[in-house]
């Protein structure tokens, strides 16, 4: 679970962080529309981590916790909730 009292993105891992931290508490991975996109329960420290993980991608922060990983570009990338129709939003049934 996120927290204050998990190490910083430039800490080395440790049983605690592999638990709690991006990639390894990942609870499902997709790829959809060249994206990226890791289920779970992470926060912006998780993000800087993803980013140096695929460098020139740009990852961003769901509201629910998951993290996006979009492809190289400019300026800031859209959530993907926000960039398609309801009929091309993925079914989680």
């Amino acid at each position: 679970m996120p927290g204050p009292d998990l190490p910083s993105a430039q800490q080395p891992m440790t049983a605690e962080a592999l638990l709690h931290r991006w990639p390894t508490s990942t609870f499902k991975t997709e790829l959809i529309n060249g994206v990226l996109v890791f289920t779970g329960e992470f926060d912006e420290r998780d993000v800087v981590t993803a980013e140096r993980t695929y460098p020139g991608r740009r990852a961003l922060l769901n509201a629910d916790g998951s993290i996006e990983v979009h492809p190289a570009g400019t300026g800031s990338p859209t959530p993907l909730i926000e960039a398609s129709s309801p009929e091309e939003r993925p079914s989680h049934r």
